[in-house]
């Protein structure tokens, strides 16, 4: 991989001025090997092989920022679906793998741990419901553990009784965790097309299909691209495509170096570079804002759709130019909270929940951090979780619901989580009952164009 002298001085530029980071190195580790028969036996191996595998990653993370001068904001450790590595243990309750999970997770030093997870777009097994079972508990019971479950997919459909589930845990777990603004539901994700190697938290989780031990490295890069599109004021949309797909490739770039040396430091693996344009609450790190300088007067009104679609199919472009290895999600996140362009847009009443899932269609994963009433029923949820699940189902896409019922709120109140994850305003919801909808349960069917075999 060669650089010339121009390239290292825009990177530069770009890390001082505009925001350009590592959003996060993580670490994927199996567990499959830590099954055993008792949950208590499962949670002491866990602990074990976690801390052994990832006890040098934050000390590399630093050594590489601090030798290159990249910032590397995260430094994060995802693991096996606990639902499969928990499949023989005879006890119910999976939150003291949770615990040990948190216990790993604070000994190695990194900010979140991924994989206290469930698949279960076609049905359950045993052990996945007590997983989903657990997970509101275990949310509550840690600081540091994220949970997700995949409730459909292309090639399955959706699993409707899992998507009435998980309305019910996601109420549950914002009442256990009320007293931080139902911080646990920050912590976790229901996903369509879930893939295996996203470094990217709350949803992160090492697939089946992947090896023992991998790196995989997350970039984002709004800011940058914002202030790249301050050189064509004006110009038509092709010149905007080209400008954010040449921006993506320097961004991507700088991530494969990271990956890399993290990989060769550490003796393991190196996975996927995820190019993600991952917000911030900070001033200049926003997506709306790149949307804005489009030319839309406020993110969420006519049009954002379409320049969304734009950015996002850029970004990917940029990428895969860049690197052979291109994955995780890789495009533009929309998560409001996290988002100072999206906060804005909400709280001025120009971004609502229907225009947010219009954008999910074109754009990576969904429906994230998103607050609404404390009061929002469960089945409510249950289909929103429902209608972006059938969008990533028919366009063969991952998509998510990352909500948070905000106990003792109302709408246009806000909820305080304050670094990464912000503040969410309180967004509203329809009032119409989807009650009976969520009632039916079974199987929506997988759309006609899953059958490529």
């Amino acid at each position: 991989m060669l650089y010339n002298m121009t390239d290292i001085v825009s990177t530069l530029d770009m890390i001082d001025h505009q925001h350009l980071d590592v959003r996060t190195i993580t670490m994927g580790i199996s567990l499959l090997d830590c099954a055993r028969g008792s949950v208590q036996e499962t949670a002491d191996c866990v602990f074990r092989k976690i801390t052994e595998r990832a006890k040098n990653l934050v000390a590399v993370g630093e050594q590489i920022e601090k030798e290159f001068g990249i910032p590397i904001v995260n430094k994060r450790i995802s693991v096996t679906p606990i639902a499969l590595v928990a499949a023989a243990c005879k006890e119910d309750d999976y939150t003291p793998i949770a615990v040990a999970m948190d216990e790993a997770a604070k000994q190695c030093g990194v900010n979140f741990i991924g994989g206290f997870s469930a698949l279960v777009q076609k049905g359950f097994s045993e052990s996945d419901k007590k997983l989903i079972a657990s997970i509101p508990r275990a949310l509550a019971s840690t600081e540091r553990v994220c949970a997700s479950v995949n409730v459909a997919g292309t090639k399955a459909g959706i699993n409707m009784d899992a998507v009435r589930r998980m309305g019910e845990i996601i109420k549950e777990t914002a009442a256990l965790t009320g007293e931080s603004g139902g911080f646990g539901c920050a912590k976790l994700v229901v996903f369509a097309n879930a893939v295996e190697d996203n470094p990217f938290m709350a949803g992160a989780f090492h697939g089946v299909g992947e090896g023992e031990c991998v790196i995989n490295v997350g970039v984002s890069g709004p800011g940058v691209v914002y202030h790249a599109l301050q050189s064509c004021k004006g110009q038509p949309f092709d010149v905007v495509a080209e400008t954010i797909k040449q921006t993506a490739f320097k961004i991507t770039r700088m991530g494969q170096l990271v990956a890399r040396e993290a990989s060769q430091r550490l003796g393991v693996p190196f996975g996927i570079v995820d190019l993600s344009l991952a917000p911030t609450p900070a001033k200049g790190d926003s997506v709306a804002r790149i949307l804005e300088e489009m030319g839309l007067a406020v993110c969420g009104t006519h049009g954002t759709t379409a320049a969304l679609a734009l950015l996002n199919d850029a970004v990917k472009k940029g990428g895969v130019m860049a690197s052979n290895h291109v994955g995780g999600l890789s495009g533009a996140f929309i998560p409001v909270s996290e988002d100072e362009g999206m906060i804005a847009a909400a709280q001025a009443g120009a971004l609502h929940l229907d225009k947010l899932e219009a954008m999910t269609c074109v754009c990576s994963v969904g429906l994230d951090m998103i607050a609404v009433p404390g009061d929002t029923s469960a089945a409510t949820i249950s289909a929103i979780i429902a209608d972006e699940a059938a969008i990533g189902v028919v366009n063969c896409k991952t998509t998510a619901v990352r909500i948070i019922p905000a106990v003792g709120k109302r709408v246009g109140e806000t909820v305080e989580f304050g670094g990464l994850l912000g503040t969410a305003p309180v967004m509203p919801v329809h009032d119409f009952s989807a009650d009976a909808f969520i009632a039916r349960g079974g199987r929506i069917p997988a759309p006609m164009h899953s059958l490529k075999n």
